[in-house]
């Protein structure tokens, strides 16, 4: 999955612009994101601040580690099983 080149807090600061009476499409403009980006972000990130939004990509970010490491020991279970069966 590509990394966003904008960090937690450029997203909220931008988002916080919006909320304060900007335009999306000087937002778009200025900041160099296209429309669409910036309608994804303000569906998932409505209300948050900076220091919820670092915790949220935190979070996610750990939840991929996780399920990577589940897959692999599943992947590792699956073929020790096998193993297993072929010498009985």
């Amino acid at each position: 999955m590509r990394k966003s080149k904008f960090s937690t807090q450029q997203i909220a600061s931008i988002l916080k612009e919006f909320d304060n009476g900007k335009s999306v499409s000087e937002i778009t403009r200025d900041h160099g994101v296209s429309s669409a980006a910036f309608y994804k972000w303000r569906s998932k990130y409505a209300g948050m601040n900076s220091k919820e939004l670092k915790k949220l990509k935190s979070l996610e970010e750990e939840n991929r580690k996780l399920k990577q490491m589940y897959a692999t020991l599943a992947l590792d279970h699956q073929m020790a099983k096998e193993i297993i069966e072929k010498k009985l």
